[in-house]
């Protein structure tokens, strides 16, 4: 086959510079592996179906990329996200066209809550029968838009290579996110000149790095300044690789320091300069110290609404606050922001801190200690309080076990969505960052095993635990075949207290104890589903034994274990910031009700 100059111009971009001079002749799916291998891919997350199947074959041909075969395509996505977020690489999934694409969407939706870098291959049908209500035909472009950074279909197998460094490139940089990249199965198979881009420019697209200087040094003459300082930071900080920085500031200034959920990790909770989690279900002392504040300098965060509650409440108190965001529409999206700082976070705090070095001006040591002062007597609430038992077992208790016997290790914590997720994030010290994985902003349940796959492949002598409930883990339970499969041995900790325990609380809180479709009659004798996939069950009913199952699980490092532990049905998550109410307005637990 002969192709025209024209054709050879287009498969290297005319935006970019093509690396491969040979220009050797391939089909689209050895391109797209290609493209894949050029961008270090180690392990991809898929399920084959038709329209992929050329992609398959390809695939089947090399044997630098593994290919992680999962039980249903939300998984696929959900373990590529868990292996981004511990790693900071970009994951990579491959689906069908179709079901495949629409049983992705969970996990894609997730993603881009969060800002995690991903690339997405969907199949689609042939071009020619795109329109036309083929077999397994869905409008992927038009159905994932609003859930990812960006989009492709590649029509033209002579612009795939450059549309694939285009995905990777804008999944990993600025605000990071997931990029779906849609493959008819003709352009798979149709051959072209394969050159890979080496570096890629387009117009539409070039995200800041470097903050204002102006505006960086305006912030720091309002934080050297600050009586009432207040240091809130959120995933930003983390996907920025920001986390020595923010340290260095934090103990430079000696100021008080929280993180959102996402951020948890960024700046070690062991430190006594750390409130806490912040939030609906944060801290006494962290939410007081956010609501008090003359000065909140955010970072990387997004003032959500499960952070600050009713924004109308948090804007009662008169304070001066800076933003620090990679991404511009994020900046007084909800809250007023009196100097905005549009930049890599990395990028910013290295010049914040150079010009604070550099001041003359140094905090007020008067008034820091009076304000450190008045945090301390918050801190004497003591709002994480629970009532230990010898009868039955406490979540709490659990997640603080966890969390003693794993100090000092390498480890890694999933979660699902629920109360167990809360009690992870309250009770377990999270003093490195990219240790805590689970859904933030989607609030996603059966991410927990999925994440602890596509981490336990990444980091392969860490111990890996999914904290979770037995609610949650029904939504992915089927990946516990491929964990056998490949090999990648997970601790999962179901807290089993029969509930959809967050649905129970609201409901008890907000619903007249009206428990309505929130317990589940009908539960699978764990331990012995386990066994069925290979695996290892335990059942735990006794606060006596938790500790002697969390070591047992521990020690099987090649072996995945179950714990089905049956805890208190009727325990709470506290604090607790209701609807509508604002961050200072916390219950503190039952008998404030």
């Amino acid at each position: 086959m002969e192709f025209s100059s024209a054709d050879i111009k287009r498969a290297g971009s005319a935006d970019a510079q093509a690396s491969s001079p040979s220009g050797e002749i391939l089909n689209g799916s050895d391109i797209l592996v290609r493209c894949l291998q050029a961008e270090n891919v180690k392990y991809i997350w898929g399920y084959p179906g038709g329209a992929v199947l050329y992609i398959y074959d390809a695939l089947y041909k090399q044997d630098t990329i593994e290919h992680v075969l999962v039980r249903h395509e939300q998984a696929a996505v959900h373990a590529a996200d868990g292996y981004a977020r511990a790693t900071g690489d970009v994951g990579v999934a491959l689906v069908t066209s179709g079901p495949g694409v629409t049983n992705a969407i969970t996990g894609i939706a997730t993603a881009y809550m969060d800002s995690i870098p991903m690339v997405i291959i969907t199949g689609q049908v042939p071009t020619a029968a795109i329109g036309l209500d083929a077999f397994q035909e869905c409008d992927t472009v038009g159905i994932t838009r609003p859930i990812v950074k960006h989009n492709f279909l590649v029509k033209d197998v002579s612009e795939l290579a450059a549309t694939m460094k285009k995905a990777f490139h804008i999944a990993r940089t600025g605000r990071p996110g997931p990029v779906v990249v849609d493959v008819p199965k003709d352009v798979s198979l149709k051959t072209t000149a394969f050159h890979y881009p080496e570096s890629v420019e387009m117009r539409s697209y070039n995200p800041v790095r470097k903050g204002h200087g102006g505006q960086i040094r305006k912030a720091v003459q309002l934080l050297l300044n600050a009586k009432r300082p207040y240091i809130y930071t959120g995933g930003g900080v983390i996907m920025a690789e920001a986390c020595a920085e923010l340290r260095e500031l934090v103990n430079l200034l000696g100021y008080p320091c929280t993180n959102t959920l996402m951020g948890l990790g960024a700046y070690p909770a062991t430190d006594p300069k750390f409130l806490g989690m912040l939030g609906m279900h944060g801290t006494y002392e962290a939410n007081m110290t956010m609501q008090n504040a003359d000065v909140v300098i955010a970072i990387g965060a997004r003032f959500d609404d499960r952070v600050i509650g009713n924004p109308k409440h948090f804007a009662q108190v008169e304070r001066k606050i800076v933003h620090i965001d990679i991404d511009p529409s994020s900046i007084s999206k909800r809250v007023k922001v009196d100097i905005p700082i549009v930049g890599d976070v990395k990028d910013v705090l290295q010049e914040m801190l150079a010009q604070i070095k550099e001041s003359q001006l140094k905090p007020d040591q008067n008034a820091l200690a009076a304000w450190w002062s008045q945090i301390n007597e918050w801190r004497k609430r003591d709002c994480l309080k629970y009532k230990h038992s010898d009868e039955v077992i406490k979540p709490q208790m659990v997640v603080e076990k966890l969390w003693e016997l794993t100090r000092g290790t390498d480890y890694y914590v999933t979660s699902d969505v629920g109360q167990h997720q809360m009690f992870a994030a309250q009770f377990f010290r999270f003093d490195e960052p990219r240790r805590w994985i689970n859904s933030g902003g989607l609030g996603t349940m059966g991410v927990g095993l999925p994440y602890a796959m596509g981490i336990k492949l990444a980091k392969p002598d860490a111990d890996v635990f999914c904290v979770t409930g037995e609610g949650s883990i029904q939504m992915c339970i089927q990946e516990l075949s491929t964990c056998l499969q490949y090999n990648t041995p997970v601790k999962v900790l179901s807290l089993n207290n029969r509930y959809l325990g967050m649905v129970r609380q609201w409901q008890q809180l907000d619903y007249g104890g009206r428990y309505s479709h929130s317990y589940m009659d009908a539960l699978p004798d764990f331990v012995k589903l386990a066994e069925a996939y290979g695996h290892v069950g335990m059942l735990i009913e006794r606060p006596s034994d938790v500790e002697g199952a969390l070591r047992e699980a521990i020690k099987l490092k090649d072996r995945s274990v179950f714990l089905d532990i049956r805890t208190d049905p009727t325990e709470n998550v506290w604090p607790m910031v209701q609807a509508g109410k604002g961050i200072s307005e916390m219950l503190l637990g039952s008998e404030e009700l």
